[in-house]
């Protein structure tokens, strides 16, 4: 008898062995590939079962939550979504997460293990915390600048802190409100079918996503090279540029629509915009040189994130001297987003450094209590801080006695760059306008701001070039934001 108690209790044993096996088979090893599994809904319903951790700008949540009584319960909305939609990017419960709500999305949902008081336990839990908080760099003011001065047109601005890579604004037009493709029902399905059609791309971020020949703003990052590769050793020696230029090995010749431009100086071809002048310079540069001091002001770089990832801003590698010349002047394949032109700018108050721009200045549990703070760093040095006086020196001149006069701000010294930029076949496309500048108030030990704005404009021409045209008093508002 006891033979056969003792028979069934080892069988009764390997049944428990096998069900603790089992369990922790579906529990631990096969839990991701379950919470994975589209059939599976319990995550989504647990995901939307709590409010969402809220994007704050200057102290000031412009995202919320709303409970809809559906079975996904919590809706994202968002205050003022079109001035912040190419900050926060949407949370919808039907179409994902983009921008700061997809790179934050472990926090403002909840599930990022440094959310939780032991995050070893809920790990083994998966438990879900209440969302934590964003506190973005933005400043309301300069972002509300940025956005009022574009006004619809089809454009971006960007604005960063020089010394520091803190991105004060990021704003692209037309813009839409992320509010209206939140949930679930018809209404965000026929507002999601009505921006996708949209010709002008109303749900693309121009300041971040997008990328535009630079045309005359790139003229910063062909005299940093010429500076630094001592190519100019005097910015107000003749250059023996003729005017026009003719390209190398080509029959073609460049113009300039400035005057005074033939063998001008590096000070005066910059405050004018001489392309003889700057294409002369990229060639003598050579190739090899103009791509390391571009590359050092970051272009072509794939790994830029804010923490949003940035596209890629190109500046060619195989290029024969034609190709060069054009290059050097912001035309042929040379492209370049907002942010990174803010870069450019920024660099050049910053005395040469390359600061990695960010968009998060730290974040917090649901209680308040700080769970990371962003780390300033420096990308890249582009230019010695010789290079660097010389062309705070000649973008000062830009401003004060060049072509973009129109950006002057009282009690403050503003270094700019203007420019317009052809494309398309036979340049036949919408010019794009440019205005990239930085602001230092009087008085200050660092500059405080600096700018890159671009508008396409199809009336942009010679006009505006003086400074009179679309993109220098959109940049102007935001440094003068920036300064109070």
């Amino acid at each position: 008898m006891i033979r056969y108690i003792r028979r069934a209790s080892v069988f009764c044993l390997l049944l428990l062995v096998a069900l603790l096996l089992n369990a922790a088979r579906v529990q631990v090893f096969k839990a991701d590939e379950y919470d994975k599994n589209p059939a599976n809904r319990r995550p989504v319903l647990a995901r939307y079962s709590q409010p969402r951790g809220n994007i704050l700008v200057g102290g000031e949540p412009v995202t919320g939550s709303r409970d809809s009584g559906g079975h996904l319960r919590y809706e994202r909305t968002y205050t003022q979504g079109p001035r912040y939609a190419p900050v926060t990017g949407y949370a919808s419960q039907t179409y994902g997460t983009t921008l700061l709500e997809n790179a934050e999305d472990g926090v403002l949902s909840g599930t990022d293990p440094r959310l939780a008081p032991v995050p070893l336990w809920t790990d083994i839990t998966r438990e879900q915390q209440p969302g934590g908080d964003v506190l973005t760099t933005i400043d309301a003011a300069t972002q509300q600048a940025a956005f009022e001065g574009l006004g619809g047109k089809k454009g971006a601005v960007a604005a960063v802190e020089p010394r520091t890579g803190k991105i004060l604004a990021l704003v692209s037009t037309p813009s839409y409100d992320p509010d209206d493709i939140a949930g679930t029902g018809q209404p965000a399905a026929d507002a999601w079918a009505r921006l996708n059609r949209d010709g002008d791309q109303p749900m693309l971020n121009r300041a971040l996503r997008q990328t535009y020949p630079p045309g005359s703003t790139f003229k910063i990052v062909t005299a940093a090279a010429a500076l630094d590769h001592r190519k100019v050793t005097d910015p107000d020696a003749a250059t023996d540029t003729p005017s026009p230029y003719p390209l190398p090995g080509t029959s073609t010749q460049l113009t300039n629509e400035a005057g005074g431009c033939e063998n001008a100086t590096l000070r005066h071809a910059f405050e004018v915009s001489c392309n003889t002048v700057f294409a002369h310079l990229g060639v003598d540069v050579g190739l090899e040189d103009m791509i390391d001091t571009a590359e050092n002001f970051g272009f072509n770089s794939t790994d830029l994130k804010i923490p949003s990832t940035a596209a890629r801003s190109n500046f060619d590698t195989d290029m024969n001297d034609a190709q060069l010349a054009l290059s050097a002047i912001g035309q042929y394949d040379t492209t370049a987003t907002p942010l990174q032109m803010a870069m450019v700018a920024a660099a050049v108050a910053a005395d040469g450094a390359v600061m990695s721009p960010y968009l998060v200045d730290k974040v917090t549990d649901a209680h308040g209590e700080t769970v990371s703070t962003t780390r300033q760093k420096t990308l890249h040095r582009a230019m010695s801080p010789g290079t660097a006086r010389r062309l705070q020196e000649m973008m000062t001149g830009v401003v004060t006695q060049g072509t973009g006069t129109g950006a002057a701000i009282g009690g403050a010294t503003v270094g700019g760059k203007t420019g317009t930029a052809q494309h398309g076949v036979r340049n036949e496309g919408t010019p794009y306008a440019w205005f990239v500048s930085w602001a230092k108030k009087d008085g200050a030990r660092d500059p405080a701001v600096a700018v890159a704005v671009v508008v396409e404009d199809a009336s942009a021409n010679r006009a505006d070039i003086s400074g009179g045209g679309s993109a220098a008093p959109i940049a102007r508002a935001v440094m003068r934001a920036a300064l109070r």
